[in-house]
């Protein structure tokens, strides 16, 4: 009897004892790994980009006579074509460029003294266009001025200041006058040269938005 109680007891409940205190500290560590404050907040925005277009009247009417040829050319005859250039992007521009080019290419546009000369004009409203097809000529009822001075035509990147389409939403009515000089000699004949007109656009500067 003595030495079952000595079994039972002693040593044996001390063991069953420390178990049970290891199992309690266990549970209570667990429960402090959940014990954490959070907070969020959030917000959001939409961000969408301009556009930077511009473009030219309907080919073929007086809004685009660019696309109209000239035949039977001799010095000191003039081609006049009327045109149309929009800002129909969202955004304004900081500048319009016009570049001229030939293919195929002829002294008519390769001499810069005797070949074909241009000059380029706005008028604050549309040009009234006279004379029959194809020798169009243009009086402007408004105020006109120059944005391209006279040069030869084939050029490069030449800034067209003052234009109102330089606004987003705005058109200008312009004109282009090719002039074959009257000092043009006799190796000009017989030739042809088909000129390419080109605008670049060039978006505003960036700016806080």
């Amino acid at each position: 009897m003595n030495r079952g109680r000595t079994v039972l007891g002693g040593p044996g409940r001390k063991v069953i004892l420390s178990f049970g205190a290891l199992g309690l500290a266990g549970a209570l560590s667990g429960m402090g790994t959940f014990a954490t404050f959070t907070a969020t907040t959030s917000a959001s925005s939409t961000l969408a980009s301009g556009t930077v277009v511009i473009a030219l009247g309907n080919t073929g009417a007086s809004t685009n006579r660019l696309t109209v040829a000239a035949a039977g050319l001799v010095p000191g005859d003039t081609v006049q074509r009327s045109f149309n250039l929009s800002n129909t992007g969202s955004q304004d521009l900081a500048s319009v460029a016009l570049t001229t080019t030939a293919s195929p290419s002829s002294l008519l546009d390769t001499d810069t003294t005797h070949g074909l000369q241009m000059v380029v004009d706005r008028c604050s409203v549309p040009w009234t266009e006279s004379g029959s097809f194809p020798a169009f000529t243009y009086g402007c009822s408004g105020s006109a001025t120059t944005i391209i001075s006279h040069r030869p035509v084939i050029q490069s990147g030449v800034t067209m200041p003052g234009l109102g389409a330089l606004t987003a939403g705005a058109t200008d009515h312009l004109r282009l006058t090719l002039t074959f000089p009257s000092t043009a000699g006799g190796s000009f004949q017989g030739l042809s040269s088909t000129l390419t007109y080109t605008f670049l656009a060039t978006q505003r500067a960036g700016t806080a938005r």
